[in-house]
């Protein structure tokens, strides 16, 4: 037989290692900055369009390249980071594969222009899917100017199976976040379409924070500072009440890498247990200084899984500041045995001696099992003449029905109609064709048998279809409000928002003023109310954020899935019988009533042969 096994050309194989590395726009902007924090710089820009299929330019003062320096970046395996394998276990940098720039330039069209400090002169490389198509002499600034133009153009199949423009963007301002908080003394400026979203000046960790997410989260902050011999922990965490129930504000970093790790998080958790409600999460960044001998980063190419040789120490150490933090700042309780000088007996009394006992008063005639009108009987006898007046009034007073003292004395009299009264309630609540159950589910009777509906399923439904319709179909109504509220978000929040602004005042809302980290709102669709501004909001950036919307899907879509998800009636609501009526009338008029809007069923039939069958086994 022939041979049949060849190697592969260079281009095929970047390609295909490309997948690795290059997921999306986002993993070449980590990795661009990262290489510009490992070359040095101190001030770093990051230009996109159109979430960075079209563009991503990363600008950077660091110390710059060489003519073959730049050229020799762009090849397999090449690597100023480290030299041989014992490097691995003593990483200071960022990078150390050698396989980026290789990477993209085999799925774009790059341009690289960079100078070192010395050098008059720098050089300009151009690349198109590997092969570079010029490399010349150019006057240009010191350090590197990257830019990644039309990715994945010879890999037409993976450039459609990348997400909308909002998601793409989301990804890459998450990178673009992570990197900014791992390194405060470097300035970072990110613009989008021509529209600046951070402008992030150096600054130290808590203002480099507040600079991201916004004012707001400077009162949230509890500082973290704790000194071992084999681990030094910085940071904040989040104060218990400003928890969330979305995980977004998470982020750990070990030295000044992002890294995820399920475990961490748990010892973080554990800290707060007890004081966080059920189902939300705290907020932190956390930086871990470790000897570089004790973690192995060479896991994955993305380079956020981490293994620790000591991992069952780190977990305790972790556990114990969070909570001692806490603690410390009157944040959660603590046991408190000094002996607080307030709560003396001041001098000047310990000396008096004149103090007397107060006189207790007893009335040997009180007798709690009297009734009130004996009581009155006894005590109007004894205190004065008239009594006997009015004595002689109230026994000459018939105890007939419809007197004042049968209705207030004789228990005989109104338990009969209490429980006339109960019996009459029951019997109408039997005749009812709905029955809540544990406030979570409807029973509703049917000829065949009877229908089990999941109350707050139903009404995702309904609320969907609703909002369907009146954003899509009928003109969206929309309600001006007295005072325009005022709603903090961070900049890339307000940067999604402005995105999908016209989406929105389709649905109803109308937007006065923009700013970096608020925007301010005239008007809201007549179906939702002030109050549930801000949860809807945010309910709709966290869809957005956890890549919802599908490309095949409009934002329409989603809005009316986040609305209804928002505003829908949640399990533990008690609903009157006329509610559940209506609810159960308006799911089965939905077009699609089986399922609710994220695929779950909203009813179960059960047949009155499943019925009997549960019975007669």
């Amino acid at each position: 037989m022939s041979d049949i096994i060849q190697l592969l050309p260079d281009h095929v194989a970047n390609q295909i290692a490309a997948g690795e590395v290059v997921q999306r726009p986002a993993s070449v902007v980590k990795e661009l900055i990262e290489n510009s924090i490992d070359a040095g710089a101190t001030s770093i820009t990051l230009l996109l369009k159109d979430a960075g299929k079209t563009l991503i330019q990363v600008i950077d003062d660091g110390k710059g390249m060489s003519a073959t320096d730049a050229r020799l970046s762009f090849e397999r395996h090449a690597t100023s980071k480290i030299k041989d394998a014992q490097d691995l276990f003593n990483l200071n940098t960022k990078g150390f594969r050698g396989e980026a720039l290789a990477s993209i330039a085999a799925i774009a069209h790059v341009e690289l222009k960079t100078k070192q400090e010395d050098d008059e002169l720098g050089t300009q490389i151009k690349i198109e899917g590997s092969e570079i198509t010029s490399q010349e002499v150019v006057s240009t600034a010191k350090g590197t100017s990257i830019a990644v133009k039309n990715l994945f153009f010879n890999i037409p199949a993976r450039r459609n199976f990348l997400k909308s423009d909002t998601v793409e963007t989301r990804h890459i301002v998450d990178e673009f976040q992570r990197v900014a908080l791992a390194h405060p003394t470097i300035s970072f400026l990110l613009h989008h379409n021509n529209n600046e979203v951070y402008h992030l000046k150096k600054s130290n960790l808590r203002k480099r924070i507040v600079a991201i997410f916004g004012t707001k989260m400077n009162e949230k902050l509890v500082p973290i500072n704790e000194q071992t011999d084999i681990i030094t922990v910085n940071g904040f965490v989040a104060k218990p009440e400003f928890a969330k129930k979305k995980r977004g504000e998470q982020f750990f970093f070990v030295n000044d890498r992002f890294i995820k790790s399920s475990y961490l998080n748990h010892a973080v958790v554990n800290a707060f247990e007890g004081l966080l409600e059920s189902g939300s999460h705290p907020s932190y960044f956390l930086y871990l200084e470790v000897p570089p001998n004790t973690i192995d980063i060479n896991i994955h190419p993305t380079k956020t899984e981490i293994k620790f040789d000591n991992e069952k120490a780190l977990y305790a150490i972790l556990r114990a500041t969070v909570k001692h933090s806490l603690g410390q700042y009157n944040v959660a309780p603590v046991l408190d045995f000094d002996r607080d000088a307030t709560l003396d007996t001041p001098y000047d009394y310990s000396k008096k001696s004149n103090s007397s006992v107060p006189p207790i008063t007893v009335d040997p005639t009180f007798n709690p099992f009297k009734t009130e009108t004996n009581y009155k009987e006894s005590s109007n006898t004894s205190s004065s003449p008239k009594s006997s007046t009015t004595h002689s009034y109230q026994s000459n007073f018939k105890k007939d029905t419809g007197s004042w003292e049968a209705l207030y004395t004789n228990t005989e009299t109104i338990e009969p109609i209490q429980q006339e009264q109960l019996f009459e309630s029951e019997q109408e609540t039997e005749t009812g064709k709905t029955f809540q159950i544990q406030k979570k589910y409807l029973l509703s009777s049917i000829k065949s048998g009877v229908v089990l509906i999941h109350q707050s399923l139903a009404h995702q439904r309904v609320l969907y279809e609703e909002f369907l319709e009146n954003i899509t179909v009928k003109e969206a109504s929309s309600q001006q409000l007295l005072f325009p509220v005022n709603i903090s978000f961070s900049s890339s929040d307000i940067e999604m928002i402005y995105s999908i602004k016209s989406d929105l005042e389709s649905a109803g809302f109308m937007f006065d003023e923009f700013t970096k980290e608020s925007v301010v709102i005239a008007g809201i669709p007549t179906s939702i109310s002030e109050s549930q501004i801000t949860l809807i909001l945010e309910q709709l950036l966290d869809d957005i954020k956890l890549e919802v919307p599908d490309s095949s899907f409009s934002h329409f879509d989603v809005m009316a899935k986040s609305f209804a998800k928002s505003l829908a009636i949640k399990t533990g609501t008690s609903l009157s019988a006329k509610e559940q009526e209506n609810l159960v009338n308006n799911l089965f008029s939905c077009k699609e009533p089986n399922i609710s809007p994220f695929g779950k069923p909203t009813f179960k039939t059960l047949a009155l042969n499943e019925i009997d069958a549960i019975f007669n086994k």
